[in-house]
């Protein structure tokens, strides 16, 4: 563990966040959701290659989406949504807080570029995992820090990390980590996918995003493709 990494961390969390909320820009979208999936396997036409799944939640999935886009050895990155109780989702409805669902990414990954305890690595050190069901300006249980774990060795890397980082006192407060098995993933609507590529100069992108993946990039700068 890195004795500095609530340093680190609070480098990368951007007080500007308190200034937008991604509930509120995309509320403003009347899209409607054309994408809706059960499932993203680890399977999808990677010729050959050994692949595996991570399942996170750390806040509004544009940020969480964008971040690990940048990984070497991540190939998929889809944003959805997962945890809750009703099938096939919609945005709208994950808002009001009823579903269960958290907004989450589920990536493609190969173990031989990068390892799921440097996924892990990541996933705790570019959001704040003590703050309950809030990331920033974005409040609810939808926004919950979560770790979806696919079988037995995630999940006890998952837990055995979370347990590692509050002896070490990394962090100011107890972490709040929902560390929980993987159930049905419902893709998320298509004008969420890619959102950052696809909308930089976008407000959240400009003031929240695009800070957050540069200071991102300085850290992990030898992980990035």
């Amino acid at each position: 563990m890195k004795p500095n990494m609530h340093i680190i961390l609070s480098g990368i969390l951007v007080p500007v966040m308190a200034l937008f909320s991604c509930t509120q820009i995309e509320n403003s979208d009347n899209k409607m959701n054309t994408s809706l999936s059960t499932a993203v396997t680890a399977d999808e036409n990677l010729s050959g290659i050994k692949t595996d799944t991570a399942t996170f939640g750390t806040g509004c999935f544009w940020c969480t989406e964008a971040i690990f886009q940048q990984l070497d050895g991540v190939l998929k990155v889809t944003s959805g949504y997962s945890g809750g109780h009703v099938r096939n989702p919609s945005y709208e409805q994950v808002c009001e807080g009823s579903t269960g669902h958290a907004e989450v990414i589920q990536m493609i990954y190969d173990p031989a570029k990068i390892s799921f305890d440097e996924l892990l690595e990541v996933f705790w050190e570019t959001h704040d995992p003590t703050t309950l069901n809030r990331q920033g300006n974005d409040v609810g249980t939808q926004y919950r820090s979560a770790v979806f774990y696919h079988n037995a060795e995630q999940k006890q890397k998952a837990e055995k990390y979370k347990a590692e980082l509050d002896k070490s006192g990394a962090f100011d407060s107890k972490i709040v980590t929902e560390i929980t098995p993987a159930s049905a993933f419902y893709v998320a609507e298509n004008y969420h996918q890619n959102y950052y590529n696809q909308n930089g100069s976008q407000p959240y992108c400009t003031f929240v995003i695009r800070p957050k993946i540069e200071k991102f990039k300085k850290v992990f700068k030898d992980k990035i493709k």
